[in-house]
């Protein structure tokens, strides 16, 4: 299904083209808007504040479907679209493409096709390539990792399912609490930093506010850097 974007294209004829792709996993994903959103303000960000102006976007398309699929029909269209008109094809994070290096290999050696990816605007072919095997070898270590760590449980004795699940459960509760506070203190944080405040200065704004850091204490930059991290974590999550 085609997607159209919030931002438009430069007045003027010629200039920078791209053909815009976006993708999420599920069905309930794709109906609810869940993660296309930030991936489209992460296209948005590139196109207004990266691309060589005149820009145009010739065409924009979604898939909801699995990264492991490598044969998506709104990815093949968007494809032939970019090798057809010349235009660059441009997408949030690398991983929207596709999870397998083989792929991104693939698309990185095609002399017919320009690849962009918003959140690195300035990596060239090159340096997508490295990321993506590097990012492959990252999920095939936690993975190996994990299972290491399951195995060794099993030896000692412990019930891997209620071990697993009462981590699990402990982990979501501190990231749930962790994520509603950077969210409520994001209504404070988000402005001031946006009107080009200093992390120090935003650390001395909040305690002059009495707003309390989670521990209770006085605020620091390197915690007002932390809400501001996680911020940009929870919403690289909601375009995962």
């Amino acid at each position: 299904m085609k997607q159209s974007l919030e931002a438009t294209p430069h007045p003027r004829a010629s200039g920078s083209r791209y053909v815009t792709y976006t993708r999420v996993s599920t069905k309930e994903q794709g109906k609810s808007g869940l993660g296309l959103d930030a991936q489209r303000r992460d296209i948005n960000l590139f196109l207004t504040s990266y691309s060589e102006e005149p820009w145009e976007v010739v065409g924009s398309f979604c898939d909801v479907l699995s990264g492991s699929n490598d044969s998506r029909p709104e990815l093949m269209k968007a494809l032939d679209l970019a090798r057809e008109t010349g235009a660059e094809l441009l997408v949030a994070k690398l991983d929207r493409l596709s999870r397998r290096v083989s792929f991104i290999a693939t698309l990185m050696e095609d002399k017919k096709l320009k690849v962009r990816v918003a959140n690195m605007p300035y990596a060239d072919k090159f340096q997508l390539h490295i990321y993506a095997a590097l990012a492959e070898q990252e999920r095939d270590f936690i993975s190996r990792r994990t299972k290491e760590a399951l195995k060794s449980a099993k030896e000692r004795g412990q019930k891997l399912g209620g071990l697993r699940d009462a981590t699990m459960k402990r982990n979501e509760a501190i990231q749930e609490k962790a994520g509603k506070e950077a969210e409520h203190l994001m209504k404070l944080i988000g402005p001031l930093r946006n009107a080009g405040h200093t992390l120090s200065d935003i650390a001395q704004r909040l305690d002059a506010m009495d707003v309390a850091t989670s521990r209770g204490g006085r605020w620091t930059a390197k915690q007002v850097s932390r809400i501001l991290e996680r911020s940009r974590v929870l919403a690289r999550a909601e375009n995962s």
